[in-house]
């Protein structure tokens, strides 16, 4: 692969702009200065460092972010900031997207991916990947609120949904719900439908992935080896 379009699919320059690099001696390719952009590199066994940072080549990229509040799940959005602005410029550059969709309120883990065969597989209604949310609601869940949640609640538009798992914590008023489905704003809806009111909702889990607590809030990083080939697996 030449080392100016490495360059330009790891989001780090142009063609013309790795050109320009190359001969201020901004490019060291194995530790050595690489005057030439249209030099043949191995993106896996060589090693290229562009201003200093060291350039990492992905076939495909898979990046958990700990989402925060006040956020739109869009790839543009003309009035409200998207998860894709908590990355670094040169991330934001590629075709990432998010692999399904978090309210703008609520938290925690979203992926990230330019592999849509995976996300549309991930995504699929038929697989029933398995999502599990930290919750708070306004008022305590009653034993009937939570067998109806349990075994399929109807939403406001006639959708009967997936019987969920509901784990409370004592007082009852939060826990951890785990449902196999993406419907809009549904853990909301399904709460609304047992005369309840969701305050407070953070995504914990989504298919083999945990939300990695070394993460801070806004905080993002790449998906590990083993974490991608669990996903591959689903």
């Amino acid at each position: 692969m030449r080392l100016d379009k490495f360059l330009s699919i790891s989001g780090v320059a142009t063609r013309r702009e790795a050109e320009k690099a190359a001969r201020a001696g901004r490019i060291l390719v194995n530790g050595l200065p690489e005057r030439d952009s249209a030099r043949q590199i191995d993106p896996v066994a060589d090693m290229v460092v562009f201003d200093g940072e060291k350039i990492e080549y992905h076939e495909n990229y898979y990046i958990m972010l700990n989402k925060p509040e006040g956020y739109v799940s869009a790839t543009a959005d003309r009035r409200e900031p998207t998860v894709l602005e908590l990355l670094p410029e040169r991330l934001q550059r590629l075709a990432l997207f998010p692999c399904g969709r978090l309210d703008k309120d609520t938290t925690g883990l979203l992926l990230l991916t330019d592999n849509g065969t995976l996300a549309h597989r991930l995504l699929s209604p038929r697989r029933q990947v398995e999502k599990k949310y930290r919750f708070v609601c306004q008022i305590p869940v009653s034993d009937e609120g939570k067998a109806a949640l349990e075994g399929g609640v109807v939403l406001d538009d006639g959708y009967r949904t997936l019987p969920a798992k509901l784990e409370l914590d004592a007082g009852r008023r939060s826990g951890i719900i785990t449902i196999h489905e993406g419907k809009y704003h549904q853990i909301k809806r399904m709460f609304g439908s047992i005369g309840n009111r969701i305050l407070c909702l953070e995504r914990i889990s989504f298919g083999p992935l945990s939300l990695d607590p070394a993460l801070p809030c806004g905080g993002w990083r790449y998906l590990s080896p083993d974490e991608v080939a669990q996903l591959e697996s689903l």
